[in-house]
């Protein structure tokens, strides 16, 4: 069997869609790997699939990544296998329902998996790669990250925290030879609609990119160095201008006074507050 030179890639929610096509691409860039996902069945046909394939070394592992035992057990695997030297947080769970008709355990459930897990697994992964001075992490996150007034926003609200720890975890990692990336695919042809309860019947067909084309797309933005990858937004520049201005705020973030426009007495304020009384009346 043929001997790996790019070490091993593991991938969570590696069954379908997203995570079993980056399996798919990974090896045949030359990774071996560790699937982990929910379903036997499907995972053990996904890696059969790619070791007949590829020729690839290929280990399936069960796990329920909302289960602490499970989440523990990978959690080991990445602190005590030398080879790995990429994670793919791809595992998590969507709804697509507003708050007020969403089931609480449901939104848990998904913070558990979506936040938690991935985060404890950024926690096991990050240290062993520093000290074998190699590894990348790529957090699939999702464009309502940027846009957590479309759909569900408890489920947005937890892509923008994947998006939030890569930009920290670039800033702490970047000079010790660990690459981080996060993608933010659209609205991805994958069994996630209708897990989450929704259908991609209801979507127009010019904003739902095929999986192929998205992990395709994420890999090109690996490879171009890009720390935020957007397979569906066409200029980059875009981009570029959203991240321009945030960095334009950050020297303002945090002072030791109020804006002038929150001062007692500034015109903004008494604008404001006429605004408020005439609203009363």
């Amino acid at each position: 069997m043929t001997q790996s030179s790019k070490g091993t890639a593991l991938i969570t929610g590696a069954s379908s869609g997203i995570g079993a096509v980056y399996a798919d691409r990974l090896a045949r860039r030359g990774y071996d790997l560790v699937l982990v996902a929910r379903g036997q069945d499907a995972l053990t046909k996904v890696a059969g699939e790619i070791i007949g394939g590829t020729g690839r070394r290929v280990t399936a592992l069960r796990a329920d990544l909302g289960t602490r035992e499970d989440l523990l057990k990978i959690e080991s695997v990445l602190r005590s296998d030398p080879s790995i030297t990429m994670l793919v947080n791809n595992a998590g769970v969507g709804a697509v329902q507003p708050l007020l008709v969403s089931d609480v355990e449901d939104m848990e459930r998904m913070i558990r998996i979506n936040v938690t897990a991935l985060t404890r697994l950024v926690y096991a992964a990050a240290p062993s790669f520093v000290a074998r001075d190699r590894g990348t992490i790529i957090n699939v996150a999702s464009a309502l990250a940027l846009a957590p007034e479309i759909l569900n926003g408890v489920y947005g609200a937890t892509k923008a925290f994947v998006l939030a720890l890569t930009f920290s975890l670039h800033k702490e990692l970047a000079e010790k030879n660990i690459r981080v990336q996060a993608v933010l695919p659209g609205a991805v042809e994958t069994p996630f609609w209708e897990a989450s309860g929704g259908s991609l019947k209801q979507l127009p067909e010019n904003i739902v990119m095929k999986a192929d084309d998205a992990v395709d797309a994420a890999l090109s933005g690996l490879d171009l160095g890009e720390l935020v990858t957007l397979p569906s937004v066409p200029d980059a520049d875009d981009w570029n201008a959203y991240e321009a201005a945030r960095q334009k705020l950050m020297p303002n973030l945090s002072r030791n006074v109020p804006a002038p426009r929150y001062r007692p007495g500034s015109i903004s304020h008494e604008a404001a507050r006429r605004q408020v009384s005439h609203a009363e009346v």
